[in-house]
């Protein structure tokens, strides 16, 4: 062998192992890119590479600087919103975390609702065993400080986050309070507040009296015993409210429905994406219900709360009594990332135990009966000042007010007038309220609190409701 075919036969074997090289950091990189594509489909996709260039762009050339998290949240809700369902959302951030918190059980605060009244912050009313009423304070204290904060010149938003604050912190407050000629000082340790979702009562002939306002976590368990306690006073015959409740969770929606649907019958079916999955849930039912059921339902009744009513209706008799239901039937499922960020998405629609679909149809009830069209009416916003010479829409709403509780206003649809003042003068009149004949928000709350009564006394639906579970028995 030569040496020059020896150096040859070197310099081939050098070649041979750049080619190697030079393939394997090919494949390798081609492979990677590969594994990339598989865990991230969207680099599949042609306008990958626009959305990635527009990312690049904004980093290095925008002029003002960009955050690289808010371009990429606000991407993602560029996606969820191009899918044009206003259930589907992508939640970044303190909302999503706000999201989740709301289907908890509970809240850190003191315990109590504000209403604003003419600059001032009332206490309106106090949550059951919750840390303020254990530390004294009152309905109608009125809010003078908190932590050396004054309470003057703030927004009820701010108000609320004064008072809320961490957990196990005291909020030293200073209330006005009518029965005291001086301010009185008042610590409250901060703690959490239970979230009641369900109220209940004994009405008449044994009636028992059981509203939710929404399925949140624990809304089954707060039912059960409401249930049970009206069992106890010997309740003969349930009115389920559902007006105005919005749904919420499924899965204490189903825990509910078990009480009063036969065992082994269907609750509800939630069917997926081409019907590829299909879970239908069966009752459980450890006891048999045997009292009559009614459930009051309007326009607003949705979703959680119409998978209840149809599977009462259908599978437990239940007499549904009201308006047409609001007609949500579909099912979101969400998800919190690791930033607390949620994605909520719909992947799923509901059918009933007969398997209609009531998705834009709504439930319509056996006994149709209208609510009066004053419920309709808009609250009177704190900061309300209105008088002689004032029109539009919230003059009209007052207006409309005065007609319910029996007051004459005149002709002047919507300009208050002196008809309208003298009316208002009549109304603050009989609430012992200074008579000036203008609107301020005591005026206005006081007006909103009437017309809530009159229609707690004349409530049309409850009033069928509770004659059909009357001659039910």
């Amino acid at each position: 062998m030569s040496i020059y075919g020896e150096k040859a036969v070197k310099q081939r074997r050098r070649v041979s192992m750049a080619v190697l090289l030079t393939v394997a950091v090919v494949v390798g990189f081609a492979g990677g890119r590969f594994s990339m594509m598989l865990q991230y489909p969207i680099m599949k996709e042609p306008a990958f590479r626009n959305l990635s260039y527009a990312y690049k762009e904004i980093m290095n050339r925008y002029l003002e600087g960009a955050d690289s998290k808010a371009l990429i949240d606000g991407a993602a809700e560029g996606m969820v919103g191009s899918l044009g369902d206003p259930y589907s959302v992508y939640l970044t951030g303190d909302r999503g975390e706000q999201y989740i918190s709301s289907y908890e059980d509970h809240f850190v605060g003191i315990g109590v609702e504000i209403r604003e009244e003419d600059g001032r912050f009332i206490i309106d009313k106090l949550i059951k065993s919750a840390p303020a009423e254990k530390s004294g304070l009152k309905a109608g204290d009125v809010f003078v400080s908190i932590d050396g904060t004054s309470a003057k010149g703030l927004d009820l938003t701010k108000l609320k986050e004064l008072v809320q604050g961490k957990e196990g912190t005291t909020a030293k407050l200073t209330v006005e309070r009518e029965s005291s000629n001086k301010p009185l000082a008042i610590s409250v340790v901060r703690g959490a507040v239970p979230v009641l979702t369900v109220t209940s009562k004994m009405l008449s002939d044994g009636i028992g009296e059981i509203t939710i306002s929404r399925f949140a976590e624990k809304t089954s368990d707060e039912f059960n015993a409401a249930t049970e306690a009206l069992q106890k006073k010997g309740m003969k015959s349930l009115l389920l409210d559902l007006r105005g409740n919005p749904g919420g969770l499924l899965e204490p929606t189903i825990t509910i429905a078990n009480r009063f649907v036969p065992k082994g019958k269907t609750i509800v079916q939630v069917v997926y994406k081409g019907e590829t999955r299909v879970i239908t849930h069966t009752s459980s039912q450890k006891e048999p219900w045997k009292l009559p059921i009614a459930i009051l339902v309007d326009a607003h009744t949705a979703s959680s709360a119409e998978v209840l009513t149809a599977a009462l209706k259908t599978t437990a008799g239940a007499k549904v009594v009201g308006q047409k239901t609001f007609g949500k039937g579909i099912v979101q499922n969400f998800r919190q990332l690791k930033d607390g960020s949620v994605l909520k998405l719909t992947e799923a629609q509901w059918r009933s135990p007969d398997g209609q679909w009531i998705h834009k149809k709504g439930i319509v009830p056996e006994y149709a009966v209208a609510a009066p069209d004053y419920i309709q009416l808009p609250r009177l916003a704190a900061g309300l000042k209105l008088g002689i010479g004032d029109y539009g829409d919230k003059v009209q709403t007052v207006q409309s007010m005065l007609q319910v509780l029996g007051y004459a206003v005149g002709a002047g649809k919507g300009i208050y007038d002196e008809d309208t003042a003298s009316a208002v003068r009549s109304f603050q009149a009989s609430e012992d309220l200074p008579q000036t004949g203008a609107m301020n928000d005591k005026t206005a709350y006081r007006m909103m609190v009437k017309v809530t009564s009159k229609f707690e006394v004349e409530d049309p639906q409850l009033i069928k409701a509770v004659s059909l579970l009357q001659a039910a028995k």
